[in-house]
């Protein structure tokens, strides 16, 4: 990436799948991420447990001695409803502050395929992104065209003048993690010049009540 800018990434907070998917491709896709990220020295933020795509990239992290940090909703600890963090596990009391604490601790996101959950996380963290609570750079690794779809629909919403072009820029993609993670340190957030007027920083005493659920 000669001649740009390198955004400095320690922590990437990665939202997937706690089921494995129909291909193969998904979980080894989930495989070389964890490596990717642990050759080049990134630690790992996630949903914590060790189902499906999220034991995958967890376990992989952590072969490579790096840190992994599973945050997870105090509910699916009871009878080790997802099994064992690989790493080091904060307990939550929901699940908006679990995102919340992803978000505060992460210098970026990634998407691997999954369910309602994972779009959940992505597009909170887009919108929370849109209206300048945060400028850490969002991107899915579309393995074998699983986002398709959706980066179809994303686009549709533009046309329709629904999405500004600004905003569609938020959202990155990349067909292979290498390539992910190079866009991600290369990501310059614009931020939206009226939207980056809004305050989000509420005084200590009020600031477990801050309600980031706004979307637009």
């Amino acid at each position: 990436m000669e001649g740009v800018l390198v955004r400095k990434i320690k922590k990437i907070c990665v939202f997937c799948g706690a089921n494995s998917g129909k291909d193969v491709a998904f979980v080894n896709a989930a495989f070389h991420l964890g490596e990717v990220l642990g050759k080049r020295k990134i630690d790992l933020v996630y949903g914590g447990g060790k189902l499906g795509l999220m034991g995958c990239v967890s376990t992989a992290v952590a072969q490579h001695e790096r840190q992994v940090l599973g945050i997870i909703p105090s509910a699916f600890t009871i009878n080790n409803l997802v099994g064992e963090t690989c790493g080091k596990e904060i307990k939550v009391a929901t699940m908006q502050e679990r995102l919340v604490m992803m978000m505060e601790l992460s210098d970026a996101f990634i998407a691997l395929p999954g369910g309602f959950g994972t779009l959940e996380e992505l597009f909170q963290m887009i919108s929370w992104a849109q209206l300048s609570i945060h400028n850490k750079p969002i991107g899915v690794l579309n393995i074998n065209g699983f986002f398709n779809g959706l980066l179809s629909f994303v686009d549709h919403a533009v046309k329709q003048e629904f999405i500004t072009p600004r905003a569609r820029k938020i959202l990155i993609s990349a067909t292979t993690a290498d390539e992910l993670v190079d866009k991600l340190q290369a990501f310059r957030f614009e931020p939206d010049p009226a939207l980056s007027k809004l305050k989000w920083s509420p005084s200590s005493s009020q600031k477990e009540k801050l309600d980031l659920t706004l979307r637009l």
